[in-house]
C-alpha cells in the first residue's frame, strides 16, 4: 500500500477490483456506485461494487475528508467499515457477508489518492470475517477503486 495516498490503483473508471483469497474480483460499472454526504460537519462516504455473480465489495467511511491512508477498524475518531458479500441468486436468504472490522483490531486500510464530492480513487486491503455464518475469514488484497460519487 501507499502511505502517502499517491497510488491510485488499477481499477477502470466506475469499478472496484481486488483479489478475494487470491481469486480475482471485478465489479461491473453499471452495478458500482458511490455517495458522498457532508452534513453537520461530518462526511460519510459509501461505495459498493457488485459483479454479475452476485459478489460485492463495499465500504462506508465516516469522518474521512481528504486523501491519505486510513485504518479499517482500530480507531475511534474515523470509522471505516468494509465488507465482502456473496449473494445466492437462487436463494437470497442464503447470502453470506464477511465484515471488517470484526473485533477491536485493525482489519486493513484504505488509501485515497483522490477524494472529492464527485470522485473517489484509491486502493485497499482488509481481512473480513463471516460473523453470522461459519466464522470463516476472507483476505481481500490488491484492492483498487475508481468511483464517481453522487
Amino acid at each position: 500500500s501507499d502511505d502517502d495516498g499517491g497510488g491510485g490503483g488499477s481499477a477502470a473508471e466506475g469499478t472496484i477490483t481486488a483479489k478475494v483469497n487470491g481469486s480475482n474480483f471485478g465489479s461491473e460499472s453499471m452495478t458500482t456506485s458511490g455517495q458522498y454526504i457532508n452534513a453537520g460537519g461530518t462526511s460519510t462516504l459509501s461505495i459498493i461494487g457488485t459483479n454479475m455473480e452476485g459478489k460485492a465489495i463495499s465500504f462506508t467511511a465516516v469522518g474521512v475528508s481528504g486523501t491519505g491512508t486510513y485504518q479499517i477498524g482500530g480507531g475511534a475518531n474515523i470509522s471505516i467499515a468494509a465488507s465482502y458479500t456473496e449473494t445466492s441468486i437462487s436463494n437470497p436468504m442464503n447470502s453470506q457477508v464477511w465484515q471488517a472490522p470484526f473485533d477491536e483490531s485493525v482489519a486493513g486500510e484504505i488509501s485515497f489518492s483522490e477524494l472529492s464530492s464527485s470522485k473517489a480513487v484509491g486502493t485497499f486491503s482488509f481481512q473480513c470475517k463471516n460473523v453470522n455464518g461459519d466464522g470463516s475469514i476472507k483476505n481481500i488484497t490488491e484492492g483498487s477503486f475508481n468511483v464517481n460519487l453522487q
